[in-house]
């Protein structure tokens, strides 16, 4: 479903990554990198036409989320994630009301008879209309529940936000007016962080000689 879904987009232009969940360890065939894998903190490869890094530790969506750059990230597994729309794929034996938490836009390879409140579509069929969904409703919020919205969780947001009601513009922490990088990655930050810096640097800033009112860039190394 993934790989079917993935090729769709791009040939729609869209750049595109994807991140998977592994309940089991990450490995390698018994190459130069696997072996150094077993002996080093991190491990690098670079080749003629990709790259990589292997971290020895586990991270959390949000943390690897931070090393992907495209249009669209599509996640496979962490089924108990709620900041994000969903598509359900149905194996044979699997029960439709555990995998369902309100986020789902459609469900794929159920049998047309199931009822469900989105479209039941065949993987290979219908990509085209799920590659169409995607577009138009791929979010991601990010997992502070911060309450700044008005909602207690950034679930209840989401599941605002795919029934229509709200938008991703109702999140202050992915719309606060202070963006925090470190090495490169944006740290997300609820809203009063944001606010406690914003005022402390604007206020620091402004008893200088020669201090506009405008855009502030600080970098510290």
């Amino acid at each position: 479903m993934l790989t079917n879904l993935a090729q769709e987009l791009t040939v729609r232009g869209l750049t595109v990554s994807s991140v998977k969940h592994s309940s089991c360890d990450l490995d390698l065939p018994e190459t130069d990198t696997a072996i150094h894998k077993r002996f080093v903190y991190q491990a690098a490869a670079i080749a003629i036409n990709e790259s990589a890094i292997f971290f020895k530790e586990s991270m959390v969506l949000e943390e690897m989320l931070n090393y992907l750059k495209a249009d669209l990230i599509l996640i496979e597994g962490f089924k108990r994630e709620t900041t994000f729309p969903k598509i359900i794929c149905l194996r044979q034996g699997d029960d439709v009301e555990t995998l369902t938490d309100g986020l789902e836009i459609c469900v794929v390879g159920a049998s047309p008879a199931v009822q469900m409140n989105v479209p039941v579509l065949d993987a290979k069929r219908d990509i085209g209309k799920i590659a169409d969904m995607v577009e138009e409703k791929a979010f991601k919020l990010p997992n502070l529940d911060c309450g700044a919205c008005g909602y207690e969780t950034c679930y209840e947001l989401a599941l605002q936000i795919a029934e229509g009601n709200k938008t991703v513009g109702d999140c202050r922490s992915l719309n606060a007016d202070v963006q925090i990088k470190i090495n490169g990655r944006i740290m997300p930050a609820k809203p009063f962080i944001s606010d406690i810096v914003k005022n402390t640097v604007t206020g620091m800033m402004s008893s200088l000689k020669g201090y506009q009112k405008g855009k502030i860039e600080i970098k510290i190394e």
